[in-house]
């Protein structure tokens, strides 16, 4: 099984292929400084392989490399981000609390 991770700018969304074919995808809005993710999705034929994980796991690692802030509208990621702490600078000090996260 090959899987790769891919940015579409031209979409604003990350998406999760495997052997080629469209598993997922991350959707966002970015300024630039900020990117807000407020969807994330996994086909039902590719569930319980840990796609997602995987996915925003990538998007994270990929706004830390772009020096991005991270708004984690998307609950799938707002739970990543408690369970993965060191994810946790991405987010405003300041905007925390409104995506419960400390």
């Amino acid at each position: 099984m090959t899987i790769e991770i891919q940015d579409h700018p031209d979409r604003s969304r990350y998406e999760i292929l495997v052997d080629g074919e469209l598993a997922g995808l991350a959707d966002y809005r970015s300024d630039g400084a900020v990117i807000d993710l407020p969807h994330t999705e996994i086909a039902e034929a590719f569930g319980g392989q840990g796609l997602a994980s995987k996915l925003i796991a990538a998007v994270l690692d990929d706004a830390r490399d772009r020096g991005l802030a991270v708004l984690p509208h998307c609950p799938f990621v707002r739970a990543y981000i408690a369970k993965h702490p060191d994810y946790l600078g991405l987010v405003p000090t300041e905007r925390r609390a409104e995506f419960d996260l400390a």
